[in-house]
């Protein structure tokens, strides 16, 4: 067996990807996972780290669309790829879209670790679907680990968010007229 840590044998690639509407390149590990290329190097925290075995869900990011989870997930696989984050979601830190305020308001958000997560999951479920049933919203939601809200805050929130007309196009959600 070859001992390669002192030799600078380190494997590393550049990677592009878009985030979040927005052309990055960096140079990485091939190791590197999705979740530490986003937190790490281009400071987008609201992604978290949990688990690290793709169980929890706290480190859920949409590629392509579709949710994953960032840390079983390669930077190196997400080369050429569309990324969207938590941050994606508002228009700005000031301003929530819809979903993000009714989880306020119907208080779906405690600690908010999980919080990033479950939103991208949601997001890409309600785009699927935008009246989605109490069921639909379980399923959904059974992918992630809460410790603090006892779900039945989300649940709720995302009902009133079907409830309200309101959609969810490109990154954000905004409400029909």
């Amino acid at each position: 067996m070859t001992d390669t840590r002192d030799v600078g044998l380190t494997n590393t690639r550049e990677v592009g990807l878009t985030v979040n509407g927005q052309l990055r390149r960096a140079r990485v590990e091939t190791r590197t996972t999705l979740v530490d290329l986003l937190r790490d190097t281009f400071r987008l925290t609201g992604t978290h780290v949990g688990c690290e075995h793709g169980v929890c869900g706290a480190c859920t990011v949409l590629l392509d669309g579709e949710p994953v989870r960032g840390c079983l997930l390669l930077a190196v696989q997400a080369d050429g790829r569309r990324v969207e984050t938590v941050e994606s979601l508002a228009p700005d830190p000031a301003h929530l879209n819809a979903l993000q305020a009714e989880f306020v308001r119907h208080h779906g958000v405690q600690c908010g670790f999980c919080t990033g997560g479950i939103l991208m999951s949601l997001t890409a479920a309600l785009r699927e679907n935008p009246r989605l049933t109490e069921d639909e919203i379980r399923d959904t939601l059974a992918g992630h680990l809460c410790r603090c809200t006892g779900y039945q805050g989300m649940i709720d929130a995302v009902l009133a968010f079907v409830a309200s007309g309101a959609v969810t196009a490109g990154a954000s959600a905004e409400v029909r007229r």
